[in-house]
This record gives structure tokens, sequence and C-alpha cells, in this order.
């Protein structure tokens, strides 16, 4: 048998045309630090420690790198390595927040320059999560105008966005047709935006996954009873195929801290020619795990009629609570319930809504009256404070 690993295929970008690699070399785990001025605290081992990450990326053909305005010494950091790279072969992408036009292009332009390109591939608006920020993006004199600049004086090739927004804002979005790519969630414990994914293959636009370990389950510390329904592979494993089975997804993002992280991705693509048939037999097995714990009338409803948090009492995100205490339940995925719960009221526009912790039950059952389920979801609120609250939580980084 070969010693030499599996080269990493790669999959038209919709209407970019790129050909992409569909594992993607995020940028928000390996730098040095989340603030530009502790740029001078780089050493010389963590330098090195990126640097042979990206080069372990680009010997496997993950030669996608991903970053952003907003991580800190990201950009700084890859631009050391990135120019000393066959420019023709590999995929630039940074991201900027949506900001007034001048803004945006004063911003992208100095990633620009700390990435020491004369160009990126790939340029996002960052973080349209909200109806404020769709605005604020679209707008005359917008984000979008200033990307469209940025494009226009031939400093990016394609203009995307990026998104941790509700189903709804992200198909709408997509359908204005000025966007070549997305950067979205969806993953098997995120299932709700695959309407969006759709939406982006009607209109032929490249699909990128984010952050599918992290907050896709957190699943580099996964519990025992996951790895043993999700066995022969890793729940990483699995969920690295569960996404690229299909082919409306075109990457994912692995956020890699050190080059062996990229050992057990490896091992998912050994297993690319079976992809489809693992990743469906995988998820049979979680579902009917989820239907034996949780009874299968719940599995199949419990959505209906939850309205969002903003229409909630006291703003508390009933979707997202009931969402994570049912894998925490039926799956043992505490510590990723934990983590995502208690970033509740804490991470601004980027995981809206508050938790459970202190609710006018009057008003919302009142709230829940259209769901088949309103007394049960009452108690899982409050067993999912009892379960998940823990000190509060805050955002690795608070920059869009």
């Amino acid at each position: 048998m070969s010693d030499t690993p599996p080269r990493v295929p790669t999959r038209r970008f919709g209407r970019t045309g790129l050909s992409m690699p569909v594992l993607t070399c995020g940028g928000m785990r390996f730098q040095h630090s989340w603030k530009d001025d502790e740029a001078d605290g780089i050493t010389p081992e963590g330098q090195a420690n990126l640097e042979a990450c990206v080069r372990r990326a680009f010997e496997i053909g993950a030669r996608h790198f991903e970053t952003a305005r907003g991580y800190g010494t990201s950009e700084l950091q890859l631009g050391r390595v990135l120019p000393h790279l066959p420019r023709h072969e590999i995929i630039v992408q940074t991201k900027v927040g949506p900001k007034p036009a001048d803004e945006f292009l004063a911003t992208a332009r100095r990633s620009l320059e700390l990435l020491r390109l004369d160009h990126v591939d790939l340029l996002a608006v960052h973080g349209i999560n909200n109806e404020d920020l769709l605005r604020e993006t679209l707008r005359r004199g917008g984000a979008l105008d200033g990307a469209r600049r940025f494009q226009r004086e031939g400093l990016c090739r394609f203009v995307g966005f990026s998104t941790h927004g509700p189903t709804d804002l992200i198909v709408r979005l997509i359908e204005t047709g000025e966007f070549d790519y997305v950067n979205l969630h969806w993953y098997f414990v995120h299932p709700h935006t695959w309407p969006a994914v759709e939406a982006a293959a009607r209109h032929d636009l490249g699909v990128f996954i984010i952050s599918p370990n992290d907050k896709g389950g957190k699943l580099y510390e996964a519990p025992e009873k996951l790895r043993r329904l999700c066995a022969p592979l890793t729940p990483m494993q699995f969920n690295d195929l569960y996404c690229l089975a299909r082919p409306e997804v075109h990457t994912i993002s692995i956020g890699v801290a050190r080059p062996a992280d990229w050992d057990e991705h490896l091992g998912a693509l050994a297993r690319w020619n079976d992809r489809e048939s693992l990743a469906r037999a995988i998820a049979a097995r979680l579902e009917s795990e989820l239907r034996r714990v949780l009874g299968a009338d719940w599995v199949e409803r419990w959505a209906d009629g939850i309205p969002p948090w903003s229409e909630c009492p006291g703003e508390v995100n009933v979707f997202e609570i009931v969402r994570l205490w049912n894998y925490a339940t039926a799956l043992d995925m505490t510590a990723y319930a934990k983590m995502r719960y208690n970033l509740l009221g804490q991470a601004e526009h980027w995981f809206p809504g508050r938790n459970a912790g202190d609710f006018d039950e009057r008003a919302m059952r009142s709230a829940l009256a259209r769901s088949p389920f309103a007394d049960c979801i009452l108690e899982v609120l409050r067993d999912a404070h009892r379960r998940f609250a823990d000190q509060p939580a805050h955002r690795l980084s608070r920059s869009p």
C-alpha cells in the first residue's frame, strides 16, 4: 500500500469556474492572536507551525486558503508564506464585514497589503447575519458597492458573502443575483439551511460550508456514543463525507491548528468512492437513535410552530436551545450544547437571542400556541438551562 496521502479532489465552484478543492485550509485557528496589536508577540515557533500547516495543505491539494480581516494576525502571518507558493496554483479568500463602501474598500486593501498579494481570488462580505446588515450591504454606497470597486480595480476576481443568518435571509441574498458564492453553515446537526444550499445550486453559486467540525458538533471532542454510532468513521470523517456526498456542496472548511490535523480528514478522503453509501448508512443510524430516544413524532415535528428568537418573549432563542437539547439528550453531545448555549446573549448578531435562564412562562406558552409540543418545549427550556448553563462565553472574534 502506498504511503502517499490521498489527493484532495476538486469541484467546480459554481459560476466562478474555479477548480475548488473539497477541503479548504481555514485561517482562524492557527494564527498567533485575534488582535492585530499583538502581532509583535508572534514567535518563530508559532509562525513556523502556521507555515507548516499551509505547506501541508498545499502538498495534499487543499489549496484554497481562507481568512478574514477579523481574524487578527491571520492575514499578516499568511502573508509571510502564501507569496512563496505558486500563485496560479492557489485560491485565496479573505472577508470584510459590512461597512460603507469607502471603509469597506480601505479595509479590503489593508487585507491585501497584509497578505502581500496583488489580488485575492475570492472576497466575501463577512457576516450578513440580519436585516440591518443585509440593508447595509445592498444599499447604494454600501459594502457591495465597495466590493465591486475592489473588483473593478482588479484586486479580487469574485465576490461572495458569508452568513450565520436565518435561511430565508440567505435565500434572499442568493436570489439578488449579486454574489458568486456563499459561505454558510450546513451539516448533520444543522440541517435546516438546506433550502439555501438548494437556492445556491439553482443560481450556480459556489457553496462553502463553514465550521463543520466546531459549530457542526465540536467533533474534535466527540463523545463516546457518537464515536460508536459513526464507526467505522470518526465523527469528523462522517461529517466530511456527509457534507461532500451532496454535489451541491463544493468545499468545507478545515480549521487546522497543526499539520497533523489534516490526517483525520485525509482518512475520510481515503473512503471517497464510498462517501454516499457510508454517509447515508451512518446518518440513518444517528437518525434512528434520535427517534429511539426522543420519539419519532418529536424528531419530525419539534420545530413546527416555534417563532424566530426575535418574536419569543425575552428574545429567548427557543429553536436553537431545543436543537441543542435534542443532540445532547440523544447523542450525548453535551459539551457541544454547553459551548453553544453559553454564547447566547454574548455573541451579538453571530449567534443571536438569549438563553432560557429567565422567561415569562405564560408569555412563552402564548408564543408557542402553534406548536404541537408547547408544554414539552417549556420543560425542555428549563431542563436545557439546568444542564447547559455555565459562565457566559464569547466568540473567539468579536470583529466582523
